[in-house]
């Protein structure tokens, strides 16, 4: 089982041209997760979401010692699905037990490492299973979220998104909510495809029950959807200008290299991670 080999690919040091490329994409993204705490129910839950605690290396401890214990038994039993599944918890909540209120870098760092490995343990567990489980879904979406706050590049970012998309897809088909479909669709803008945007914000708006209601969800996400568009369209221009730029950098690959946290601090308190 290929795991740990990407664990510091998230994190970056922004260096030449590609700094200006990627910038205006920030405040773009900022508002993703700043959108999805105030839909029309209210703040979103972030315990239920994260199952998250304020303390962090010792926090984690448990959890990483679990992790640890499921890998072992995964060595001899590689695609067991739920042992699978309960490695993904476990190092996604490790990941969520290092973020205090004001975690370090150092906290965010490893807890992102965390959630990379937890995505890998994920997308191993999908590959297992035919009924995905739509409790382990909700606590991975915005571990991956979080992973494209701190993606390397718009390819990364966008990856990330999608994955967040497709397990909020599971958690909205087995449990149809206000707040799961809302969710999906705030995702869903942000991969593009704003055709299936549409149809789970039209089952998010079957589930309000008052005019009031279906107006503020509808303006949020209105609002959602046109930072969506931008964040596509610098998306476009940032990759055609990579390329340029990777053209004119042949013989000096470094130059490419080393982006610095991209996406830092562009999905607000909505993932889970303070700066």
């Amino acid at each position: 089982m290929a795991r740990g080999g990407n664990e510091h690919r998230m994190v970056f040091d922004i260096r030449g041209r590609r700094k200006h490329v990627v910038k205006v994409v920030y405040a773009i993204l900022a508002i993703l997760m700043g959108a999805s705490l105030f839909l029309v129910v209210g703040p979103v839950n972030i315990g239920e979401l994260f199952n998250s605690t304020s303390s962090s290396g010792e926090a984690a401890k448990p959890y990483e010692e679990q992790a640890e214990r499921l890998e072992a038994k995964l060595r001899k039993e590689p695609e067991d699905p739920q042992l699978l599944l309960a490695l993904t918890r476990a190092q996604v909540t490790a990941g969520n037990s290092l973020l205090s209120l004001e975690p370090s870098e150092e906290d965010l760092t490893k807890a992102l490492q965390k959630f990379q490995l937890a995505s890998s343990t994920w997308s191993e567990y999908l590959d297992s299973t035919k009924e995905p489980n739509a409790g382990t879904a909700q606590l991975i979406a915005p571990a991956l979220v979080s992973l494209a706050e701190r993606s390397g590049s718009f390819q990364q970012a966008q990856s990330n998104i999608k994955a967040a998309t497709e397990a909020q897809q599971i958690v909205a088909k087995q449990r149809p909510t206000l707040n799961s479909y809302s969710t999906l669709a705030l995702y869903t803008y942000f991969t593009g495809n704003f055709a299936a945007a549409e149809k789970a914000k039209a089952e998010a708006m079957k589930l309000t029950n008052a005019k009031f209601e279906r107006e503020q969800l509808e303006k949020q996400l209105e609002e959602v959807k046109k930072n969506a568009e931008k964040f596509q369209a610098e998306s476009n221009r940032a990759e055609a200008a990579e390329k340029a730029a990777a053209k004119g950098n042949k013989g000096n690959p470094e130059a490419l290299q080393n982006p610095t946290n991209p996406l830092s601090g562009a999905f607000g308190g909505g993932s889970g991670l303070a700066e």
